[in-house]
């Protein structure tokens, strides 16, 4: 959105410094035109915010190769050889559709839990399966990604990390989160974003009814929704008005782009670790 240009700056060098890989580099401007970029990286310029995950999609389109790589802009690699180590785990197992990296602050900040995109959270260095990511750093395969209809639109903002990993284990794929490959992060609140609660409940909502069986969508969202309840009364229902308001508005519209999950994949979720019912 252009509001963080030295970190933009960042984001982009540590991309630039890898080696052993050939790039081609997009920056999205959602909402702004990216200019003065280095050379041989292209600015894409949309006239309006479109949300994140449509943002993402924009910039996908116009990129070539056989693997792609999503930043966000305040992320930086930690080293040169990032992207050839996790290229060269891809390339190791076909099973594997999407990685997700060990998220750290640059300042030393303890790992926040929920950027350990998992139920027993553990120690972050630890790698897993896992069944969401934290969307400010994965690469996938580009066939992968194409087949599986890249991010959620609709969303605009919060959980098209969990549908990219559904979809990606709907494909018959793998997610993996690799403790061993490392990006740098400011630790952030999430509730930075004005509009946090609201379209945390909506799009709990609209992922259940984007991709469950039709069976699992009410346990899943009653399961969050008492997960919500508990939380707010440790914050003294900080938010809870607006989550709520999400959470009837999720009911009430249709997000559409519905890809029903097999029962095949609910089972081979399962049988990794979890059920998506939570």
């Amino acid at each position: 959105m252009g509001e963080r240009p030295e970190e933009l700056r960042r984001a982009v060098r540590s991309v630039l410094a890898q080696r052993l890989v050939e790039l081609d580099v997009v920056v999205v401007g959602n909402g702004w035109r990216p200019e003065f970029l280095p050379g041989g990286v292209r600015g894409i310029f949309l006239p309006e915010n479109v949300g994140i995950p449509a943002g993402r999609n924009a910039g996908a389109r116009e990129v070539s190769g056989e693997y792609i790589f999503f930043l966000d802009d305040d992320a930086e690699l930690s080293d040169g050889l990032f992207l050839h180590n996790a290229l060269s785990l891809l390339q190791a197992d076909s099973d594997l559709g999407l990685i997700q990296p060990r998220i750290t602050d640059p300042s030393g900040e303890q790992t926040p839990t929920r950027w350990i995109p998992r139920l027993r959270k553990g120690d972050p260095k630890v790698s897993s399966y896992v069944f969401s990511v934290l969307e400010a750093a994965v690469v996938m395969p580009r066939r992968v990604f194409d087949d599986i209809g890249g991010w959620g639109d609709p969303y605009f903002y919060a959980h098209e990390g969990i549908e990219l990993a559904w979809r990606t284990w709907n494909a018959g794929k793998k997610v993996w989160y690799c403790g061993d490959l490392v990006v740098h992060h400011p630790v952030t609140s999430p509730t930075r974003h004005s509009t946090y609660y609201r379209l945390n409940a909506r799009n709990r909502v609209w992922l259940a009814k984007r991709n469950l069986p039709w069976v699992l969508v009410p346990f899943y969202v009653l399961s969050w929704t008492g997960v919500q309840l508990v939380r707010s009364v440790r914050q003294r229902g900080a938010g809870l008005g607006a989550w709520l308001g999400g959470w009837v508005e999720g009911w009430r519209t249709n997000p559409g782009g519905r890809v029903g999950m097999r029962w095949l994949t609910v089972w081979r979720m399962t049988r990794a670790g979890r059920l998506p019912i939570l």
